[in-house]
């Protein structure tokens, strides 16, 4: 396994809300939820490992009519992500290499 593979973030629905953070500035947790096409249960116990990891902050305020929860991706969820996706990115690169030719002693590939 590449030493640079994530575990903890590769979880498909922390990856998809890590991913989703990447290119923003904070992002509401409504767009995540709706985005990633999860309950809110689910998104928060996902966005509470990932706080708890330090990959996230999470602020809530007080909109006129609602509160609002936003979260935005920390240095270390962002350098996290980028490694992640650099090791992903290194697997499928290998799975495109194409084998060696068999020898003249292995038999060939049907």
């Amino acid at each position: 396994m590449d030493p640079l593979f994530d575990e903890f973030l590769h979880v498909p629905a922390r990856l998809s809300v890590v991913a989703l953070l990447v290119p923003a500035d904070q992002v509401d947790f409504r767009l995540i939820r709706d985005t990633i096409g999860t309950s809110d249960s689910a998104l928060s116990k996902q966005i509470s490992a990932l706080a708890a990891a330090g990959y996230v902050t999470v602020r809530k305020d007080q909109d006129k009519r609602a509160r609002r929860t936003y979260v935005q991706l920390t240095p270390a969820g962002r350098q996290a992500f980028q490694r992640h996706a650099a090791a992903l990115e290194r697997i499928v690169a290998l799975a495109r290499t194409p084998a060696d030719p068999p020898t003249s002693d292995e038999p060939a590939a049907t």
